[in-house]
């Protein structure tokens, strides 16, 4: 069994062409959302691509909430944003959830072995869960769905810390793994978080605080895991 860290697109592709477990890691601020979200009593989590696939799920499920963004803030007419501080009053409650990458990579990794959300704050949960199906492990940093080229620090840094938990060997990946935990023993977690480009994108919409909390290890115990696939997205609860 090995762990391999191949960010976005290829990281999804590679997860299913190999029937891997996958792991998509969306650091700021997506996994921890949906992690947080099963922590505060969701029921599940319907995550979609697109906007317009969320209305149209909520058409379907009038009593679901909306959650999730674009440019960092809430699509109009969504309940909550993608602020894992900002959750309330959702206990009992279904929500249907789509952002700028996480949720896309999520719905790419249908075929994978088996398919969950990860990050600092439940590094140690899923680093347990993944493991627990005996298959090579993709950590699939999400990157940013509308500019390959752009740096998802924290991302791999997310990822590198559930590597490091995980704690068996590393293929595809090893020499940014390398790069990444010798950062993380010289700088820390949050440091490297709040250096991360997108950290500033959260600043300029005044969401910084959801930046040192993000960048927490093991502040839930909660795994979104993918259960089911059905025609708007994929059918996501506690694992």
């Amino acid at each position: 069994m090995k762990c391999h860290l191949i960010e976005g697109a290829e990281g999804c592709a590679f997860a299913v062409e190999n029937h891997c477990v996958a792991v998509v890691v969306d650091a700021l601020r997506a996994s921890a959302m949906a992690a947080c979200l099963l922590d505060a009593g969701v029921t599940e989590i319907l995550a979609v691509r697109e906007v317009e696939e969320a209305y149209a799920a909520k058409r379907l499920y009038p009593e679901a909430l909306l959650a999730g963004e674009r440019g960092g803030v809430p699509p109009l007419g969504f309940d909550l944003g993608n602020s894992p501080r900002q959750i309330r009053d959702v206990a009992g409650r279904r929500v249907i959830f789509t952002t700028t990458t996480g949720a896309g990579r999520l719905v790419a990794c249908w075929g994978a072995h088996a398919i969950y959300m990860g990050t600092t704050v439940n590094a140690s949960a899923v680093a347990r869960e993944a493991a627990s199906h005996g298959h090579d492990i993709v950590l699939i940093p999400a990157g940013l769905m509308t500019d390959p080229r752009f740096d998802a620090q924290e991302d791999w840094i997310a990822a590198t810390a559930i590597a490091r938990i995980l704690g068996i060997p590393v293929g595809q990946g090893e020499d940014r793994f390398t790069h990444w935990g010798s950062r993380i023993e010289a700088e820390g977690l949050e440091a490297l978080f709040q250096s991360a480009p997108h950290a500033e994108k959260l600043r300029r919409v005044n969401l910084e605080e959801d930046i040192p909390f993000c960048a927490a290890l093991d502040r839930s115990t909660s795994v979104p895991k993918v259960v089911e696939k059905i025609d708007l997205g994929l059918v996501v609860r506690k694992a």
